[in-house]
């Protein structure tokens, strides 16, 4: 059965590492005849929540007029959320972060979900991305019948493409065709 994928790359740098790993994924989840998009939310316009809520008292439209109203019907249409993000001080991009935030709008709409995780980070220890996926897996929790179906940490890998010789690109692309 053909599932609609969305892959949110919260890198700011495109072609940065963990921007290379969301292709891989995206080429995986196709091969796979999967209905597979992704989104450089560093390319979008999504101003950051100002906790107006606004949203609440008009049907889930935001004060901002932005990109968001878009991203977050893709959200809500998808089966398969990927989240993707560097590690930034041990989280995620700030990008990314508006991205999940503004979901707040409409945020009981966006339920049963399949989730990925990527990261990406310089330094190689795993457990120094532990604090992003807990972002990652904090917004999950928030989401009626998320499912969490595979995570790819990719460590030491700093300046940009330098994942491109890693094991991760084999894991992003077979993530991706087992959706």
């Amino acid at each position: 059965m053909s599932k609609k994928v969305l892959i949110l790359s919260g890198s700011p740098r495109k072609g940065g590492n963990s921007d290379i790993l969301c292709d891989e994924f995206l080429r995986g989840a196709q091969d796979a005849g999967h209905k597979a998009e992704k989104i450089r939310v560093a390319e979008k316009k999504v101003a950051p929540c100002s906790g107006c809520y606004y949203c609440s008292t008009h049907g889930g439209a935001c004060v901002r007029k932005d990109d968001m109203a878009d991203i977050l019907q893709k959200m809500i249409d998808a089966d398969v959320i990927v989240l993707a993000s560097p590690v930034y001080f041990y989280s995620i991009s700030a990008q990314l972060k508006a991205v999940i935030d503004r979901t707040v709008a409409r945020w009981q709409e966006v339920k049963d979900k399949e989730f990925y995780y990527i990261t990406t980070m310089a330094d190689e220890e795993k457990s120094s991305a532990d604090t992003t996926l807990a972002c990652f897996r904090g917004y999950a929790d928030c989401v009626e019948g998320a499912v969490e179906k595979g995570v790819l940490v990719a460590g030491g890998v700093y300046e940009p493409g330098a994942v491109r010789n890693t094991s991760a690109m084999a894991q992003a692309y077979e993530m991706g065709r087992n959706v």
